[in-house]
């Protein structure tokens, strides 16, 4: 994905210059390999910094809830879904923005990186089929499939689905995978079975929230984690105030969660809450036949209503 650099650069310099937009979101090389950074340029002599590779997993979707100024932003296939999730949600209008899209082969998982290597990762190249890791002792290649981020590895909308410009051809998406096997093998468990595991993944949970700040739907003026009056989670590190804010939160993404993976990027202790809006993802799929982002023109199943919707209690 290094070949996108040259385009995307162009790009910005060009839409600044001409005076298409204010601002340009993308990402800058980050101070600690594999780690990117969001960053915005207004000038277009800034253009220069900008970078894309398969470490920018970090959903630029998030920085352009209810801003003002014409946008010119950087979108892969899952942060294009986000970004018409934000329209048809009235938090930014489709003419604000310029979307330079970005045919996604997918992220890789530095946690994944990390385990394969000894010692300090110094540097991360990423080429066609594999990563070329360095540190103060050591040298490798690893192939990108060992250390793909498991949503890239199962996602079938790698194209952005809306666009401006595209800073490339477009990728053949995938149709052999199984999205929803992890999501498959909780259901296929006991009731014990799944209580042990949901009490073992939020074992490990400190409650930074990191998760929600990184997800561009959480943009919640006062998240419930916060609202005192009335008070619907705990901030201590009691096994049910966990519980209730991981699922909670889960079901708010209900509908809208586009599996960008941007929630485990963050996490610091590893946990896999994604497996919770996974499930939200499914379900809704079953149900409606419906799948986060992909149209403007159609509402989500969960904010609207019909008369002939199958479950007679709602009549």
């Amino acid at each position: 994905m290094l070949e996108y650099n040259d385009k995307i650069r162009a790009a910005a310099k060009r839409l600044l210059k001409e005076g298409v937009v204010d601002m340009v979101i993308g990402f800058k090389k980050g101070t600690m390999p594999m780690m990117n950074e969001p960053c915005l340029i207004k000038r277009p002599e800034d253009a220069d910094t900008l970078v894309w590779d398969a470490n920018c997993g970090i959903n630029l979707a998030n920085y352009i809830v209810g801003r003002k100024e014409k946008i010119g932003i950087v979108a892969k296939g899952c942060d294009s879904r986000n970004i018409v999730t934000h329209i048809t949600e009235n938090k930014i209008e489709r003419d604000q923005l310029y979307i330079i899209g970005i045919p996604c082969r997918g992220m890789i998982d530095k946690t994944a990186v990390t385990n394969l290597c000894e010692g300090e990762i110094t540097s991360v190249v990423c080429e066609s089929d594999t990563v070329k890791v360095a540190g103060n002792d050591f040298e490798k290649k690893i192939p990108v499939s060992d250390v793909m981020q498991a949503n890239c590895s199962v996602c079938i909308h790698r194209n952005p689905v809306i666009y401006d410009e595209l800073a490339g051809e477009e990728v053949v998406e995938q149709t052999d995978v199984d999205r929803y096997a992890d999501v498959e093998k909780i259901d296929s468990m006991s009731t014990e079975e799944k209580w042990n595991y949901f009490e073992d993944m939020f074992s490990a949970c400190i409650r930074c929230y990191a998760c929600k700040n990184a997800c561009p739907l959480c943009y919640c003026p006062t998240c419930f984690v916060d609202e005192a009056k009335p008070q619907w989670v705990g901030k201590s590190q009691d096994k049910i105030d966990i519980r209730t804010f991981h699922f909670l939160r889960a079901y708010h993404c209900a509908g809208r969660c586009t599996d960008c993976g941007a929630c485990e990027r963050a996490c610091p202790v590893g946990i896999k809450m994604k497996t919770l809006t996974k499930k939200m993802e499914k379900d809704c799929f079953d149900m409606y036949g419906w799948e986060a982002g992909l149209s403007l023109d159609q509402r989500p199943p969960l904010d609207t209503f019909k008369p002939d919707d199958p479950e007679a209690f709602i009549k």
